[in-house]
């Protein structure tokens, strides 16, 4: 399903932060939202992370410190954003930034969930 700006909110500023660990983007319907960097990049919409269907999704630990080192626009639809550990193949649309933003807490919750389940953390690298 195609998103347009007559449906969905448009971004009205995206900015990295200094210390490279918090994505802000505003949209014109007045939402703004500080996302962490290790946030996007362990729900990043990827294959790599995503695969091609629920079962292939992977849960990443160690990234508790990973930063954002580009933001580059793709279109006028989304950014493709480049980690600092050489992750740079997710294409996150305003759509998604929107509702990551929306849902920060109980994504990075179940993200934490995950972890403990697969005995991984955010500090040590590991893949399941």
């Amino acid at each position: 399903m195609s998103l347009t700006h007559a449906n969905s909110p448009w971004p009205v500023e995206i900015r990295v932060a200094k210390d490279r660990r918090t994505l802000h983007v505003g949209f014109d319907d007045g939402a703004s939202f500080d996302l962490s960097a290790e946030l996007l990049r362990v729900t990043s919409p990827s294959a790599e992370v995503q695969g091609h269907s629920e079962s292939e999704r992977k849960t990443i630990g160690g990234k508790r410190n990973v930063g954002i080192l580009s933001v580059d626009p793709i279109g006028n639809y989304a950014v493709r954003l480049g980690f600092d550990d050489m992750h740079s193949t997710g294409i996150f649309s305003w759509a998604l930034l929107h509702e990551t933003g929306r849902n920060a807490g109980p994504r990075f919750q179940s993200y934490l969930d995950d972890l403990a389940a697969k005995g991984l953390d955010r500090d040590k690298p590991g893949v399941r």
